[in-house]
């Protein structure tokens, strides 16, 4: 599924971000599609209330006669809340499927290879996350061992250390006991971000991996390139010289 209800504010565009152009008619959209497609039997899209139609005009420009089907779908989220009420006020979506595939509706940088590898590796149970050494993340994943112990995040404040390891906006979870997880954090205090007072998601991988015990397997990454999502006008520059560069 694709959290997508953002905007580009700071791009200064008026649509969400999985429909800014990359290339002369293909959008973020397009190349997060043809990456998924492959490994899931349906991709579900949350959109903000403004962002549907325009969605959906997009679907109807592009002839997507799988909107709606067995194979895509859309939801809105009323309230950018953040991305994990986005995620579990869609599980009417996923909760039927075995594995849930999260990937943010801005990854225009994300390769086939990296899905490919995510889902090869995943076991079936836990939480599935690919991993790249970053010089400066802006999120960062800390280990130990098996256990995932914390995931720092700059936009609330806190500090990630040079370095570090960032995920590329994938997360791949076994659907079992998910949805009760995530409702037993949800009741803990202190469940919202200190600097933006939204529902996070990625805290709540930690817990699932600490309170949970949920198994983490990690998936190495090579290029730091798809970390990167489109967020500002040099994200946008450089996810349009990378797909001209490799459109596949």
């Amino acid at each position: 599924m694709i959290p997508a209800a953002g905007r580009g504010t700071r791009l200064g565009h008026g649509v969400p971000k999985i429909m800014i152009e990359i290339a002369d008619g293909v959008t973020v959209w397009h190349l997060l599609h043809r990456r998924l497609r492959p490994w899931a039997e349906h991709v579900h899209v949350v959109l903000s209330p403004d962002g549907e139609p325009l969605f959906r005009e997009l679907a109807e420009l592009a002839e997507l006669a799988e909107l709606d089907s067995a194979a895509v779908s859309v939801s809105v989220q009323p309230q950018p809340t953040g991305m994990g009420d986005a995620i579990f006020g869609a599980a009417g979506h996923w909760a039927a499927y075995d594995t849930i595939l999260v990937v943010w509706g801005d990854q225009a940088n994300l390769s086939s290879a990296t899905v490919r590898d995510v889902m090869a590796a995943h076991p079936g149970k836990g939480l599935t996350v690919p991993l790249v050494a970053m010089p400066q993340p802006y999120v960062e994943y800390e280990l130990s061992g098996r256990e995932l112990v914390r995931v720092r995040q700059s936009r609330e404040g806190e500090e990630c250390r040079t370095g570090g390891l960032s995920d590329v906006g994938v997360f791949c979870l076994a659907t079992d006991g998910l949805r009760e997880a995530w409702e037993r954090y949800a009741a803990r205090p202190l469940g919202r971000g200190a600097a933006t007072g939204e529902v996070n998601f990625l805290p709540f991988l930690p817990y699932l991996s600490q309170a949970e015990g949920w198994p983490v397997t990690v998936v190495p990454v090579s290029d730091p390139a798809e970390a990167r999502g489109v967020n500002t006008a040099d994200d946008l520059e450089f996810a349009r010289q990378a797909y001209l560069r490799c459109p596949d």
